[in-house]
């Protein structure tokens, strides 16, 4: 292995691998009790999870699944809705609930689930956004659970086992009471629990065990009793008043009266709807006109009353409970008293139904809460064919009224569904007591370990407190606030109002989890390699659809709050979460969109409706790696507004090897940003202007900053690096942007109170000079400044119509700007202007002529140094003095401080040097490019031959050459332009917050850059903001639709 070994630490041998990933543990909590943190030793540890399928998985699914609603309302939900509808809830929310368990055991097969369930499977599917959204959402469902199975097991307690433990007495089919009896014991209860999980997760476990065997000794009985009622029914009176039924609560015979040692006497029931004896007694004449019937609460299986049940009954609130086909005369008023007979104490519709069922089929999620105390979490397991069985079987054993009766009432009290069971309805109200218990406990389990998840991952900043654990790994802080949203579930004091809240949140996890599976499968990612391959994509799609469905068909109000909700949940994340790389499928189906949208783009340019301004941001950096501008970067934000593409870049110069770390260094600005390392500035800045962006993706616009204080910088790379910029960008038919004096534009913070943006428009670009101004007006910086256009006429040009159609031409644009046409004569040049250009000529002349470097000066120097020294220890004293006067007589304007010492003289000897050696050089290079017979004679164009007889002159010129010379005719008018166009635009623009100007074009020779950068130098003299503009010779704005 000595091979590798040099690279050991970053990439470590396969055995080593293989041993951390044996050692691996999904959670960094784990189920330990405070008794068993620290072993023998005293050394604290925490170990592995350890819990198996059996407790970790099929207890806490069983009790969330056969639990409250089957005993509590799913009765209720057969009498109303009626088989037919009643199997087709239970038939869609199963559906759902499958369909999800489907994506959820692939999601959960394809790697290691720790801690959170659902919401790592979410988060690390679709991203830290939506993960934490319905995360977060999943949070709350199981919480508002936990609430809803509290309610559960006081209603139990409250109604079935200890009726007279109630400390507010509820009036007759007012809840009001009840409710309130329900607030105070829940509250207690849920501090018990909440004490309980404390404690620790293996209690819980423990006690699940004992809750389960009620269940299932419940599940028994119900079974049990169909098959009694079928061979001999139990004996469950009902007493119905004409079709109306009674509560016989106050009450013991259905009867009006009794024969009494033969005496007619009034019974109980009498002296609820009578006054006084049976001669002269005032009943309801409700009560008078109809007769008393009792049934049987249980005819049987084998009795025929499914016919009866087949088809709902819903009612409004308040409504009496009857029994279709009972024989029944109405009273002629409506006034009677109604509080003796059993009332619907909410109004009933089929999609209220199905949002109380529904959290009967989140059991799934159960198991999955608690992944991270899990060996080896399996798949979903579920029992759906209790509740469809069920439906059936309590439509066909028990009669309607009593299913329609919630609370019993008309069976002195008694459990509806405990009236089937056998061999002792107490057997379903134990039952169903421990069942709700054992669920609420494992709701207050599972909810902390999810926030606990959500804290830790750091995605929601104010959550980062209930990350926290105990020693052992217990989640207190987020135990403690999942207490307290307990209470707020508890507070409501109705499972039936509490229910359609977490059905809502638990929808909006299952729509999610069916979301990730599908995208996942979609996009094929390399790593989507699930065990489980019973799936498909087109499954989830399918759950994903019934998922929101039933959001909206149980209420689609709680369905639009809890999409807001996840919204705003989302864009928090987004906007002040910590940035995670999980791998996500939404990064995922980001990238395959973008490489479709670049292909779709590369097919053809984009029209002159959809151009806008792709800019590549040439900057530099200063010693420390700072921006240089970085006005330059406000600039291009309030040009931009945050729309179109922006390629911020810059060059390092040295080899990437030795500059790999500052280069990532740089890159300090968000968005797109490149900076590359090249052996100088130009080749980097030419391979950016050249290769930058992808695809259709690609700048159109490059935009820089003017090289200030070109003329005093020891180096002329920085204006000969501006003006090749300058000539890549028309070549590559791209627009340029040149900001100069950037450092006194604008910041984004800062607020242009008033001023105008002017722009000078000389010459038509294709129309970027207009369109700059309108985007920069976007932006709150440039918002309140005015838009300003001149043009310059000349002397043919008749200058009102050119205003006219300038105005008319904007107009059209839909460009609101103020036009001036500015007249500019021809006129003579002036002798400033000559002067001036002379000057500019002369200097260049000067900088050509001293085109040694300093190491080929520094040389120079040493070798006259010694050879004057040779000279004067030779005795050559008169040939020194000799050149000394030649060179003194032929320089006359150089300054000599003194001929005293023949050292005095190196500078005069080397500019003779220097010229002496041009002259040679080029005598040379005549002789070789002077054909002989024995040479190939070569062609000359004009041009060369042009070019090589001004650099022969230029090389012969002497410094009294470049004195006496004159300006070059065309360079005189070009100045001339500058300098005029300079004066009108300083005298009407000089107040802009901003001037735009067209950028003239480089020369074609290469020899007069330098009086380029002149004419520009001249042309903005006196203004302090400045933008030139190049345009990219095609059109970018357009009068048309």
């Amino acid at each position: 292995m000595a091979l590798y070994e040099d690279e050991m630490d970053s990439t470590p041998m396969v055995s080593s691998l293989l041993n951390k990933l044996a050692n691996y543990t999904n959670i960094t909590q784990g189920a330990v009790e405070h008794e068993e943190a620290e072993s023998e030793d005293g050394i604290q540890r925490v170990t592995g999870p350890q819990m198996g399928t059996f407790i970790g998985v099929f207890l806490p699914c069983m009790q969330n699944i056969l639990g409250v609603i089957l005993f509590l309302r799913l009765t209720w939900i057969v009498g109303t809705a009626g088989i037919v509808e009643a199997l087709a809830i239970v038939f869609m929310c199963c559906s759902c609930t499958m369909l999800t368990a489907i994506s959820m055991s692939a999601i959960a097969t394809n790697g290691v689930v720790p801690a959170g369930g659902s919401y790592y499977m979410i988060s690390r599917a679709l991203g830290p956004e939506f993960g934490g959204a319905v995360g977060l959402c999943f949070y709350l469902g199981t919480t508002f659970a936990g609430s809803m199975y509290i309610l559960g097991t006081m209603e139990i307690f409250l109604t079935y086992i200890m009726p007279n433990a109630a400390v507010f007495k509820a009036e007759t089919g007012e809840p009001t009471g009840m409710q309130n009896n329900m607030r105070i014991y829940g509250t207690c209860c849920l501090v018990i629990m909440t004490l309980v999980v404390f404690v620790g997760v293996k209690y819980v476990n423990k006690l699940a065990l004992v809750f389960l065997s009620c269940v299932m000794l419940s599940i028994m009985a119900i079974y049990a009793g169909v098959i009694q009622s079928a061979i001999k029914p139990p004996n469950s009176p009902v007493c119905l008043l004409g079709n109306r039924t009674l509560q016989n609560s106050r009450f013991d015979k259905c009867l009006k009266t009794e024969l009494i040692n033969n005496v007619t006497t009034p019974t109980q029931l009498w002296k609820l709807f009578c006054e006084g004896g049976i001669e002269n007694a005032t009943c309801d004449e409700y009560f008078t006109n109809n007769n008393l019937t009792e049934i049987q609460a249980v005819p049987g299986l084998l009795s025929g009353v499914i016919s009866d049940n087949m088809w709902g009954h819903y009612g409004q609130y308040r409504a009496i409970v009857e029994k279709e086909g009972q024989s029944s005369e109405q009273a002629s008023d409506n006034t009677n008293d109604i509080s003796y007979y059993i009332l619907n104490d909410i109004t009933t519709f089929f999609t209220l139904l199905v949002g109380i069922y529904f959290p009967s089929v989140t059991g799934i999620m159960a198991g999955s809460n608690r992944s991270g105390d899990l060996r080896d979490p399996p798949l979903g397991k579920e029992f759906k064919a209790v509740y469809l069985s069920c439906v059936v079987l309590f439509g066909a054993c028990i009669e309607g009224v009593v299913l329609r009766d919630k609370y019993g009432e008309s069976v002195k009290g008694t459990l509806a569904v405990a009236t089937l069971a056998w061999p002792s309805s107490w057997v379903i109200v134990i039952g169903s007591f421990f069942s709700c218990c054992g669920a609420g406990l494992q709701s207050l389990t599972g909810a902390p370990r999810i926030l606990q998840a959500i804290a830790r991952d750091g995605i929601m900043p104010f959550l980062q407190v209930f990350g926290h654990s105990k020693s052992n790994g217990e989640p207190t802080w987020a135990l403690l606030l999942t207490a307290a949203i307990c209470e707020i579930g508890i507070l409501i004091g109705s499972l039936d109002h509490v229910a359609p809240i977490l059905s809502m949140l638990f929808l909006m996890c299952y729509l999610f989890v069916n979301l990730a599976c599908a995208v996942q499968t979609l996009l094929r990612t390399p790593n989507w390699r699930p065990r489980f391959k019973f799936y498909h994509w087109s499954l989830s799609f399918l759950g994903m659809s019934l998922s929101l469905s039933l959001m909206f068909v149980s209420s689609w109000y709680y369905a639009l709050v809890a999409i807001l909700f996840s919204g705003c949940i989302y864009k928090y994340i987004e906007y002040r979460g910590a940035e995670k790389e999980w791998g996500d499928g939404i990064r995922g189906l980001s990238l395959n969109a973008a490489q479709y949208a670049l292909i779709k783009l590369e097919e053809a340019p984009p029209h002159t409706k959809n151009w806008r301004p792709q800019l590549l941001v040439l900057l530099k950096l200063d010693s420390d790696l700072g921006v240089k501008h970085p006005c330059l970067l406000s600039f291009t934000s309030q040009l931009k507004a945050g729309k179109g593409l922006t390629i911020v870049c810059s060059v390092l110069e040295g080899t990437y090897m030795a500059r790999e770390a500052d280069a990532k260094l740089s890159e300090k600005v968000k968005g797109f940003c490149h900076v590359v390392v090249s052996s100088n500035q130009r080749d980097g800045f030419s391979h950016l202007i050249q290769s930058a962006g992808l695809g259709g993706m690609k700048h159109n616009a490059v935009l820089m900053a003017w090289p200030a204080n070109w003329k005093q910088a020891e180096s002329s790379l920085s204006w000969k690096n501006f003006i090749e910029t300058v000539r890549e960008t028309t070549a590559a038919h791209q627009a340029l942007l040149v900001a100069k004096n950037i450092d006194t534009f604008p910041t984004n913070q800062d607020r242009l109170a008033e001023g105008t943006i002017d722009v000078w428009w000389i010459v038509h670009d294709g129309g970027l000079l207009m369109l700059l101004p309108f985007l920069l007006r976007q932006h709150k910086v440039w918002r309140r400044c005015k838009m300003r256009i001149f043009t310059v006429a000349q002397m043919d040009d008749n200058s009102i119509q050119m205003k006219k159609d300038l105005q008319m031409f904007l107009y059209h644009l839909r460009l609101d700007a103020k036009v001036e046409v500015v007249e500019m004569h021809a006129g003579d040049i002036s002798a400033f202007t000559y002067e001036k250009t002379l000057v500019m000529e002369q200097r260049s002349q000067m900088l050509k002529q001293m085109q040694l470097s300093k190491t080929e000066r520094g040389r120079e120097v040493i070798f006259l140094q010694q050879s004057i020294l040779f000279l004067l220890l030779s005795g050559y004293y008169g040939t020194v003095w000799g050149i000394n006067q030649c060179v003194c007589s032929q320089y006359t304007s150089y300054r000599v401080i003194s001929f005293r010492s023949s050292f005095k003289c190196v500078l005069l000897f080397q500019a003779q040097l220097i010229h002496d050696r041009n002259t040679k050089s080029h005598a040379t290079l005549n002789d070789k490019a002077t054909p002989t017979s024995d040479r190939v004679h070569m062609t000359w164009t004009k041009e060369k031959l042009s070019s090589e007889r001004n650099r022969h002159r230029e090389a012969h010129m002497t410094v009294r050459d470049i004195f006496n010379m004159k300006p070059d005719q065309t360079n005189v008018r070009r100045m001339h332009t500058a300098v005029k166009l300079n004066e009108v635009v300083v005298n009407k623009s000089q107040g802009a917050q901003l001037v735009l100007l067209n950028m003239p074009g480089p020369p074609k020779n290469k020899g007069g850059d330098e009086n380029y950068m002149e004419f520009l130098e001249v042309l903005t003299e006196g203004l302090d903001r400045v933008l030139l503009v190049r345009g990219s010779s095609r059109e970018v704005i357009t009068i048309y639709s």
